[in-house]
């Protein structure tokens, strides 16, 4: 084997372990993950351990892919019941909010920084979405009204592609690669939202039907089979030039929510998954930083983020939940809550790729702003939940019911009819005397579906469906001839069950 290979294979095996650990640690001290990893990130860097990593476009295409996952995994942990209200506000947010947000952080940064509106708007459009990975981690962790949380929960899962579209628009504007005028392109934008929402939401409930009804061979297929569902929503509305984002967020949501087999395990997994991507995405990103170009980018970061956090980001949410009737304490506290993470710093390296003039310092702001914002910020959100008074009492989770295909339990469902001459008529469900790991679960009589119990009796008509190990099956097959044939007494008059030609 390949040594480098294999040397890629233990450095990215102990980055997970140390990121494992850091993440205990993170938890204690209150510290938001993600600066752990970009830490991580550069200390193997150039003025760490020495790892020379300047490949923008690799780190764009890897960043992508695990924002996929990591918009499939917050789809997938969504309840639509909590979503259900919330989802005009976080519309809003995702849409009106990124426009609104754009607008007053670039006509600032102009009048502040002297820079030309050009660099101003592209700067502006990276940092206008929020980070749906930093968002979930963190507001899951706070007592919030399910309303307000969602909200905020769906922004982040939405904004992503507005912010994309954007970003890449304007860049293609400073590059003089622009094709259409700005109203086609707000045209294209609503149109590759929608397209892509459709596609997202029907490949998933295809997803969901297809997972009913087709029993995979091992339960571990299950979770991949979801992932992969989210994932082929991502390329098949990119493939249609629609939104991918939307759409493997609103197929995580349609699978996250239907009864499927194995749905706690598979959510699981996807957790899992998502974690990993984090890891993977933030130590890539503190590797292509470089630390000595971040110093000179503090200044500026502090300048753009302080209009973003306390000018920019009240207005939009003003503006976007003008007609939704949320307090005003929740409102703030939805401004407080627009956290910046990866997504941004991935969007910055879109500029570095496409050589618009100034990306390499709007990659350095977008990151030291990245790292100033999440420590304040992550830091102080349940005090600002507790100043605001707006912490809902804790409540019981839901009861998470597992469901799996009886191929994986190795047991057979069956099916019994019992028909008009048959001796089991009559007869009460103890005197089957089936094997211990046999049972009759329902019941269905004329028309009407019950749960039985011993004092049941079987009526001619009746419909039974029977649960068995599929050990004793045959056994059991056996026992119901011998009743129907013989009746409760089968045993005695010798009759066995043994299936005849007419069976």
């Amino acid at each position: 084997m390949n040594t480098t290979v294999t040397v890629a294979l233990a450095v990215g095996a102990l980055v997970v372990l140390v990121a494992a650990v850091a993440l205990r640690l993170a938890d204690r001290v209150g510290l938001p993950s993600l600066l752990l990893y970009l830490a991580l990130g550069l200390a193997l860097g150039e003025s760490g351990l020495g790892v020379q990593f300047e490949d923008a476009e690799l780190t764009q295409t890897l960043g992508v892919a695990a924002l996929v996952i990591i918009l499939a995994e917050g789809g997938l942990t969504t309840r639509w019941a909590d979503v259900r209200r919330a989802i005009g506000p976080g519309i809003s947010l995702a849409t009106v909010g990124v426009v609104v947000s754009v607008a007053v952080t670039a006509s600032v940064t102009v009048a502040l920084l002297d820079v030309s509106w050009g660099f101003a708007l592209l700067l502006a459009a990276v940092l206008s979405s929020t980070d749906a990975a930093a968002v979930f981690a963190a507001l899951r962790r706070l007592p919030l009204p399910r309303r307000l949380a969602a909200s905020i929960e769906a922004e982040s899962g939405l904004n992503d592609a507005p912010a994309i579209l954007l970003v890449t628009a304007i860049a293609a504007e400073l590059t003089e690669a622009a094709e259409h005028a700005w109203w086609l392109i707000a045209l294209e934008v609503v149109a590759e939202l929608a397209g892509g929402a459709a596609i997202g939401v029907l490949i998933g409930v295809a997803g969901a039907e297809l997972l009913r009804r087709v029993a995979l061979p091992l339960a571990g297929f299950y979770p991949l089979a979801m992932l992969a569902l989210c994932v082929l929503a991502f390329a098949t509305a990119s493939l249609l030039h629609t939104s991918g984002f939307v759409a493997v967020y609103l197929c995580g949501v349609v699978l996250g929510n239907a009864a499927l087999p194995h749905r706690s395990a598979s959510i699981g997994f996807a957790e899992g998954m998502a974690s990993l991507a984090q890891i993977g995405l933030f130590v890539l990103l503190g590797l292509l930083a470089s630390p000595e170009r971040l110093l000179g980018a503090l200044g500026p970061a502090l300048v753009v983020g302080g209009v973003l956090l306390l000018v920019a980001r009240p207005m939009s949410v003003v503006v976007s939940l003008l007609w939704f009737r949320m307090p005003w304490a929740q409102q703030a506290f939805v401004s407080w809550a627009g956290l910046r993470g990866a997504v941004p710093i991935v969007l910055a390296t879109f500029p570095l790729t496409l050589d618009v003039p100034g990306a390499t310092v709007i990659f350095d702001t977008v990151f030291v702003l990245v790292v100033v914002f999440t420590l304040v910020q992550g830091w102080s959100l349940p005090w600002v939940a507790r100043r605001l008074r707006i912490a809902a009492p804790v409540t019981p989770r839901d009861v998470e019911v597992e469901s799996a295909p009886l191929e994986e339990l190795e047991a057979d469902l069956m099916q019994l009819t019992v028909p008009p001459g048959s001796r089991l008529h009559g007869v009460y469900l103890p005197e089957l005397r089936l094997p211990e790991d046999a049972a009759v679960v329902l019941i269905v009589r004329e028309g009407r579906s019950f749960v039985p119990d011993p004092s049941t009796r079987l009526m001619r008509g009746d419909q039974a469906l029977l649960v068995s190990a599929r050990r004793s099956r045959p056994e059991a097959e056996r026992r119901l001839r011998a009743v129907s044939r013989a009746g409760r007494l089968a045993t005695w008059r010798g009759e066995d069950g043994r299936a005849t030609g007419a069976d």
